[in-house]
This record gives structure tokens, C-alpha cells and sequence, in this order.
């Protein structure tokens, strides 16, 4: 099992949940996160650092979020990986409210 980044990260993307990562699973596009599951070993310790509650393990995906397990395998193999914490986007607490960004994702 692996952990997944889901919809309330896209144009946010706060990345607290990267420094806590010990094996730099973490994937960064232009406005999203995305976890590598061949990385991921499962320890849980990013979840509770996201200010927007956008991971979860894999068999706890809401139902609505469920292709955000496949999109986090797609994209982490495109992206490059961050290992260090940066400034969250300039409109992050903003769009933290939106639901329904999907629309938004930026490859």
C-alpha cells in the first residue's frame, strides 16, 4: 500500500510533507504534489503534516478521489522529485477552500 495525494493540494501546494519524508517520495508539477508509490514506504508520517488534509493511504481514498491513485503513479514518473520544504503557492489559503479543482491541475 502507498500513500496518495488527492484534489485539496492542486493550487496549493503546500509541501510540509516533504521534509518529513524518509524516502523522498514526493513528486513536484507546477501547482500539485504527487507521491511515487515505488518509493513510498508506507510510514504515514506526511499525512498529518498537510495544513490541507490532501493524503491518504490508499485504501482509505474517498470514493471521489479515486483516480488521484492512478494520476499520483502517471505523474510521479514525469515529475521530479522535492526533498525540501518551499514557499506554498501565493494563493495557496485561497484555493485551500475550493473543492473541485481538478480542472486546475497543471502537468
Amino acid at each position: 500500500m502507498t500513500f496518495v495525494v488527492t484534489e485539496a493540494c492542486i493550487r496549493c501546494k503546500y509541501t510540509d510533507c516533504v521534509d518529513v519524508c524518509p524516502v523522498d517520495a514526493f513528486r513536484e508539477g507546477p501547482n500539485f504534489l504527487a507521491i511515487d508509490p515505488d518509493e513510498c514506504i508506507d510510514c504515514a508520517v506526511c499525512v498529518p503534516e498537510c495544513p490541507v488534509a490532501a493524503i491518504y493511504a490508499e485504501g482509505d481514498v474517498p470514493a471521489n478521489q479515486q483516480s488521484f491513485i492512478a494520476l499520483n503513479a502517471e505523474l510521479s514518473r514525469e515529475w521530479k522529485p522535492i526533498t525540501r520544504t518551499k514557499l506554498a503557492l501565493p494563493d495557496a489559503d485561497e484555493w485551500a477552500k475550493v473543492e473541485a479543482k481538478l480542472g486546475e491541475l497543471k502537468r
